[in-house]
């Protein structure tokens, strides 16, 4: 069966949609069905260009890490280039509705070869010093620390409540460069 596309319509506008959809309504809300309505196509239109909401929000995260990705600027060594990394992670999940929560659930958005994927996620480490699994496991470690803390920071509630004895900016450079100046070079 050969597979016909929707003129204009792309991947990348399926999921800048994807985005805005959570932006106004919450990561719960988003449906295939639902983004089909606000893009006025039918939901198989969608399914042309995307397998389905599970490849969707794997397309997502890939957008808020590639943000992330690219908000790292000439480290001079691998401790300040996990620094910015994070900072601009933390940047990256923040300016996403719900972001922190799509990044931990979401799957990669296709079958990857995960030497491959591997080798690419550490290549900047590597560069810089730090062989592969070591890059690895200290990018997974930033990771999740600002994972956490962005979810944390994002329950309304509990964040007023905690702004009225902190500064969360500042206790977040704090954790992240505590987190950062302990890890070993090996």
């Amino acid at each position: 069966m050969v597979q016909r596309l929707i003129p204009g319509l792309t991947r990348d506008q399926i999921v800048a949609q994807a985005f805005v959809l959570v932006e106004d309504e919450g990561l719960d809300s988003l449906s295939m069905r639902k983004l089909a309505g606000r893009m006025n196509v039918q939901a198989a239109a969608i399914y042309w260009h995307i397998s389905g909401k599970a490849e969707l929000l794997g397309l997502m995260a890939r957008d808020i890490y590639a943000a992330a990705y690219a908000g790292t600027h000439g480290a001079q060594d691998w401790r300040e280039w996990l620094r910015q990394f994070g900072r601009a992670l933390h940047s990256s999940l923040a300016s996403h509705r719900d972001g922190a929560r799509l990044c931990a659930i979401a799957r990669p958005p296709s079958p990857a070869d995960a030497e491959k994927q591997a080798a690419h996620i550490a290549a900047p480490l590597k560069a810089l010093g730090l062989e592969a699994s070591v890059a690895l496991a200290h990018q997974a470690a930033v990771i999740s620390f600002t994972l956490g803390w962005t979810m944390f920071e994002a329950n309304g509630p509990m964040r007023d409540f905690l702004c009225e004895m902190m500064d969360f900016d500042a206790t977040f450079t704090i954790g992240l460069e505590s987190l950062v100046n302990g890890l070993p070079a090996k």
